[in-house]
């Protein structure tokens, strides 16, 4: 039966801390490689701008039950484009389904940008989700997308590329 490394001598222990410092230097010099090769996406911008990286990173979000974000942010993107007939329809189904506080896909805003919200929702314009989609998408860079690529999802990006 195996003892653990407390059984084997300082001097085994200690080479094999060093050989773990060592390879856990070269698999992040490795990753850093593969992004200044381009083959990783280099940031959520890009990643979002690529039809078939864009699936593969709302497949990561749903893996882990947080897909909400990106389905917002997709959301608004739709909504920008929208013709101004269809921008209340649009803008009140997104409030619903993202912003009010007893929303199904409600997402992580602080409360005076729900308010700022909440205050248009009777007359919406163009710009009525910008400030709301931006905190959502700095939330994903700054959260979702470094847990993404170190995911085997990222390999998946990769071909996509």
């Amino acid at each position: 039966m195996c003892k653990g490394l407390s059984s084997l001598p300082s001097s085994c222990r200690e080479k094999a801390k060093e050989m773990r410092v060592k390879l856990s230097h070269l698999a992040e010099n490795h990753h850093k490689q593969k992004v200044q090769d381009g083959k990783l996406p280099q940031d959520l911008e890009t990643l979002l701008n690529n039809k078939g990286g864009l699936q593969v990173f709302l497949g990561f979000l749903r893996s882990e039950f947080s897909e909400e974000n990106l389905e917002f942010w997709l959301a608004c993107e739709d909504y920008r484009v929208s013709p101004s007939s269809l921008q209340k329809t649009k803008a009140s189904s997104i409030y619903n389904l993202f912003i009010n506080p007893d929303a199904p896909k409600e997402v992580n805003l602080d409360a005076e940008t729900r308010e700022a919200l909440l205050t248009v929702m009777d007359s919406p314009g163009v710009d009525t989700f910008c400030m709301a989609q931006q905190r959502i998408y700095s939330l994903m860079a700054k959260d979702s997308f470094p847990r993404f690529l170190r995911s085997h999802h990222c390999m998946e990006a990769i071909k996509a590329f």
